[in-house]
C-alpha cells in the first residue's frame, strides 16, 4: 500500500488541480461585488441522511485557499448526520469562502455518499469475518478522496494503484500464456527489480484455484464471478494457504450470502462508481 506521505501528496495534488480548474485567473463573480476586506461566516448544512465524510479534506481546501479562515467543527468524519444538521462553520474573508465553496461541497457530497454506501455494506456483513474492499473503479483524478471515504465508512482499501501491489487478472494470465507462467514471470520480475509487492491472482474456476495453489508466496486469491457453492468449495481448497477475496457483480442483495461462504474479503466497485451524492450546501450566516 502507498505510504501516508504519498497519500498526502495525492490529496494536495487534487486540491491544487481543482482550484486551478475552478478559479483560473480569478473568481470574478466575487471580485465584482464583494470588497476584498469583507468578512463573513458560513455553515455547512446537511439536507440528507447518511454518514458525513470529507470534513478534514474541506479543512485542507479552506487552508489552501486562505490560511486565515477559521473552521468550527460540530460533526466529525464518520458520524451519522440527518437533514438539518450543521457540520461546521467557516469564518473569514468572504471572497476566500466563496473560492473554496464549490470544491469543498463537491468533495464532501461525493465522499459522504461513498462513506454512506460503505457503511450500509458493512452493516450487512455484521457477524461475519468478511471485510469490504474498494477497487480501482474510481473517478480519474480524485481516487485518493474516494478511497479515504471508504475508510471513513468503515471499509478497507484495496491497492491504491498499479504500482503498490501485483494483481494478475484474466488478461495478464492469458497474455502471459497461463496462470503458472504469469506467476513465475512475476516472481522473477520482483526478484530482479528488488521489489517487495504482494501478489494477488484471479481465478475464474475451481481448476484455476488448484493451479494457483501449486505456487508459493501468493498473498490472496481473487475468486471472481463464482456462484455460492463454488465459492464455498474454493474457500475450503485454499484453507490457510493464503487470503481469499470474492468479487464480480456482488450487490447488497448477495453480499451477506458471499460472506457466509467464508471469504476474507469482498471487493466492490459499486462503493465508488454507483453512488448518489449526499445533499449538502454552504450557506451564509447572518
Amino acid at each position: 500500500m502507498i505510504s501516508k506521505e504519498q497519500f498526502q501528496k495525492e490529496l494536495e495534488l487534487i486540491i491544487v488541480n481543482a482550484i486551478r480548474e475552478d478559479i483560473g485567473d480569478g473568481d470574478h463573480s466575487s471580485l465584482a461585488c464583494i470588497p476584498k476586506s469583507a468578512t463573513g461566516k458560513a455553515k455547512l448544512l446537511v439536507k440528507d441522511n447518511g454518514i458525513i465524510a470529507g470534513v478534514e479534506f474541506a479543512k485542507m481546501i479552506f487552508n489552501y485557499v486562505d490560511k486565515d479562515l477559521q473552521i468550527e467543527t460540530l460533526i466529525n468524519d464518520g458520524e451519522k448526520v440527518n437533514y438539518g444538521d450543521i457540520v461546521f462553520y467557516v469564518t473569514g474573508s468572504s471572497q476566500s469562502i466563496l473560492k473554496a465553496e464549490r470544491l469543498a461541497l463537491n468533495a464532501m457530497q461525493r465522499m459522504s455518499a461513498i462513506a454512506t454506501k460503505t457503511n450500509q455494506f458493512m452493516a450487512l456483513l455484521k457477524g461475519t469475518k468478511t471485510k469490504i474492499l474498494d477497487t480501482r473503479k474510481t473517478t480519474p483524478g480524485i481516487r485518493a478522496i474516494e478511497k479515504w471515504a471508504v475508510k471513513i465508512g468503515g471499509g478497507e482499501n484495496h491497492r491504491f494503484a498499479l504500482y503498490d501491489m501485483i494483481m494478475l487478472k484474466d488478461n495478464h494470465i492469458d497474455f502471459a500464456g497461463g496462470i503458472t507462467q504469469a506467476i513465475d514471470k512475476t516472481q522473477k520480475y520482483l526478484k530482479e527489480t528488488n521489489r517487495d509487492l504482494k501478489i494477488i491472482v484471479e481465478a475464474r474456476d475451481l481448476n484455476e484455484i488448484k493451479t494457483i495453489l501449486k505456487s508459493d508466496n501468493i498473498h490472496r486469491i481473487l475468486i471472481d464471478n463464482f456462484n455460492y457453492e463454488d465459492t464455498k468449495t474454493a474457500v475450503k481448497l485454499i484453507g490457510n494457504q493464503c487470503q481469499t477475496e470474492s468479487s464480480g457483480g456482488i450487490t447488497e442483495k448477495t453480499l451477506a450470502e458471499y460472506a457466509a461462504c467464508g471469504v476474507d474479503y469482498i471487493s466492490s466497485g459499486a462503493l465508488t462508481h454507483s453512488i448518489y451524492n449526499l445533499d449538502l450546501s454552504l450557506k451564509a450566516v447572518d
